[in-house]
C-alpha cells in the first residue's frame, strides 16, 4: 500500500498594476481549501498501514479464510472438478495481478519471458501437484486433521534443507518435530474412532474408514509435493533472480493451460455432472468462493510482506505458528467436525509444536547473529514468505 500525500497546486494568475503599486493580496496565489475529512482519512490509512496489530490480523484472516473457502468448495457430495477449480483460481489470480499492475498498485512485476518460463516449468508442475493434492486432501479430511498433518511438511522441508542447502536441525527443532508427529498420530486415532463410533453399521463404518484412508493418502502426497515445490523454488528463485510476486505470476500463468488440459481430459464435463457439482441452491456461493480463493493468494502474499515490514521476522514466525490454532478451530465451527478429547488434544499438541518450532528458529537466528559471518545472509522476499505460507496453510 503506497502512501500518497496531497500536493498543493500552485496557481499563478496575472498580476495587475493599480497605480504602480501591487496589491499584496492580489499578488499572492490563492490558498487551496483543505478538506479536513480527507486529511483525516489519509492519516487513518497511514496509521493503519504501519499498525503491527492490523497486519497480524489481516494475515491471520487471509490464511484462515482461504482454508475455510477451499474446504467449502470441495466438500460437496458429488464434487469432482478439482482441476477446473484450480484453473479458475489461477485465472483469477493472474487477472488480479495484471489489473493491479495497470492501476499502479503492484510494482516490479517481472515481464513474461519464454526462456524463464521453460526453466520454471518443472517448479510449476510441482506447484500443480501441491495445490491439487491439497484440494483432494481437504475433500476427504476435516480442517483440523488437515491442518495438523500439514505440520509434517515442515519436517520434510527441514531435512531437505539439511541435504541440499547445508541446513541444521537443532535439538529444540527435533523436539518440535516429535510433537508434530505425535499430534498427527493422535489426530488420526481420534478421526478413526469418531468414524467408527459415530456410525453403527459395519458397512457404513468401513466406507467412512475408506474415505479417511483416501484422505491420508492424498495428505501424504501433498506433504511430498509441497516439500518438493518449496525446496525447488528456493533453488530456482536464486538462479532466475525472481523477487516479490514474480513466482506467483509465473506459477499461475504457466499452470493455467496445464490445469485446463487436465480438466478437459480427466474430468466429466457432461451436463448431468455439472448439475451435480453446481446445484442451483449453492451455485452462486460456489462461484463466489472460487473467485475469492484466487484473490486470497494475493491477499496472503501482501499480508505476509506487510506483517514482515511493520513487525519483525521473529513476530512473523510466531504468528505463523499461532495461526494453526484458529484454522483448526474454524473447522470445528464451520464444518461440524467431531469434537472429542482426542481431536482437541491433537489440536493442542499441534499448536504447541508450532510454537516450539518457531522458538527454535528464533534461537537459531540469534545464535547465527552472535557468530562471525562468513557469507552473505539470505534475505527472504515477500514471495518467498508467501510460498512458505502456502506450504503451511
Amino acid at each position: 500500500m503506497s502512501n500518497k500525500k496531497n500536493e498543493d497546486i500552485e496557481m499563478r494568475g496575472g498580476e495587475k498594476d493599480f497605480g504602480g503599486e501591487k496589491d499584496p493580496f492580489m499578488g499572492r496565489p490563492p490558498v487551496p481549501h483543505r478538506n479536513n475529512s480527507q486529511d483525516g482519512v489519509t492519516a487513518y490509512i497511514e496509521k493503519l498501514d504501519n499498525s503491527p496489530g492490523a497486519s497480524i490480523l489481516a494475515y491471520c484472516m487471509a490464511s484462515i479464510s482461504m482454508t475455510v473457502v477451499n474446504k467449502y468448495v470441495v466438500s460437496g457430495t458429488y464434487w469432482n472438478l478439482n482441476f477446473f477449480y484450480l484453473a479458475v483460481q489461477c485465472i483469477v489470480c493472474i487477472t488480479a495481478l495484471l489489473i493491479g499492475q495497470q492501476m499502479g498498485l503492484i510494482k516490479n512485476l517481472a515481464p513474461f519471458e519464454s526462456t524463464k518460463a521453460k526453466r520454471w516449468f518443472p517448479i510449476s508442475l510441482a506447484f500443480v501437484g501441491m495445490i491439487y493434492t491439497s484440494a483432494k486432501a481437504l475433500q476427504f479430511l476435516s480442517v483440523p486433521v488437515y491442518t495438523i498433518f500439514k505440520n509434517l511438511t515442515i519436517i520434510v522441508i527441514a531435512y531437505g534443507e539439511v541435504l541440499w542447502f547445508g541446513g541444521r536441525v537443532t535439538p529444540l527443532a527435533l523436539l518440535s518435530f516429535g510433537l508434530m508427529v505425535l499430534s498427527s498420530v493422535v489426530a488420526a486415532w481420534a478421526d478413526v474412532q469418531a468414524a467408527i463410533n459415530g456410525i453403527g453399521h459395519s458397512a457404513e463404518a468401513s466406507a467412512a474408514l475408506s474415505t479417511l484412508n483416501s484422505g491420508y493418502a492424498w495428505m501424504g502426497l501433498n506433504v511430498i509435493s509441497t516439500a518438493s515445490y518449496v525446496l525447488g523454488t528456493r533453488k530456482a528463485i536464486k538462479k532466475l533472480n525472481f523477487k516479490d510476486r514474480d513466482t506467483m505470476f509465473y506459477n499461475n500463468l504457466i499452470t493455467i493451460p496445464v490445469l485446463i488440459a487436465c480438466s478437459l481430459i480427466v474430468e466429466d464435463w457432461s451436463r448431468e455432472n455439472l448439475a451435480r457439482n453446481f446445484p442451483p441452491e449453492t451455485r452462486n456461493t460456489l462461484f463466489i468462493g472460487m473467485i475469492y480463493s484466487g484473490l486470497a493468494a494475493i491477499f496472503i502474499s501482501y499480508c505476509s510482506g506487510w506483517c514482515l515490514r511493520v513487525t519483525s521476522s521473529t513476530i512473523y514466525s510466531m504468528v505463523g505458528a499461532l495461526n494453526k490454532l484458529p484454522i483448526a478451530i474454524s473447522g470445528l465451527v464451520f464444518f461440524d467436525a467431531p469434537v472429542t478429547f482426542g481431536s482437541v488434544s491433537a489440536i493442542f499438541i499441534g499448536f504447541v509444536s508450532g510454537i516450539v518450532f518457531a522458538w527454535a528458529n528464533i534461537r537459531q537466528r540469534q545464535q547465527a547473529k552472535q557468530t562471525l559471518p562468513t557469507a552473505q545472509p539470505t534475505v527472504m522476499s515477500a514471495s518467498s514468505a508467501s510460498n512458505r505460507d502456502a506450504a503451511n496453510s
